[in-house]
């Protein structure tokens, strides 16, 4: 009878250590805290007090894994093709855009068309001015981290 109770006890102990060590849900990392591989970087743009959030793109992630490196890319449609699915932002003539991203990485601002980038945005302390012309604008947020990379996109429609 107690062998039957500690091959129980061993058999619930290796099915535990058995799940925990199949999960591939989260790893701890650096400072103790569990984060996900590639990690999900929120980036949001506030006009007049309200935030709304940008359409992630393509990404790109690397890491140290032991002596290996992992890496994780994405290939997305560009920032002009996805702006038929994003709903536009309005906004007034010369308003600013605060720009924010998790971890506060490196960005630069590309305005976008059918052709491709057209050109790179001044920014200044992560804020863009947008134009004075009625229409509507396709930006890109090119975010760089040291270990990744994401594009992000949103539009703009001027009154």
């Amino acid at each position: 009878m107690m062998r039957i109770k500690y091959l129980y006890i061993v058999n619930i102990a290796f099915s535990i250590f058995l799940i925990m060590g199949c999960s591939n849900t989260a790893v701890k990392e650096g400072k103790g805290v569990e984060s996900e591989f590639p990690p999900a970087m929120t980036g949001l743009v506030r006009i007049d007090g309200i935030e709304y959030q940008m359409e992630e793109g393509n990404y790109h992630w690397e890491r140290k894994k032991g002596l290996e490196t992992e890496v994780v890319s994405t290939d997305h449609a560009s920032p002009y093709q996805m702006a038929n699915k994003i709903k536009s932002i309005s906004a007034k003539p010369n308003e600013t855009i605060d720009i924010k991203i998790e971890e506060e990485p490196e960005i630069s601002v590309y305005l976008w068309n059918e052709n491709g980038r057209e050109k790179e945005i001044e920014q200044v302390a992560n804020q863009i001015t947008v134009p004075s012309s009625k229409g509507k604008y396709i930006y890109e947020v090119l975010a760089e981290w040291s270990n990744g990379t994401v594009s992000y996109a949103f539009v703009i429609d001027i009154e």
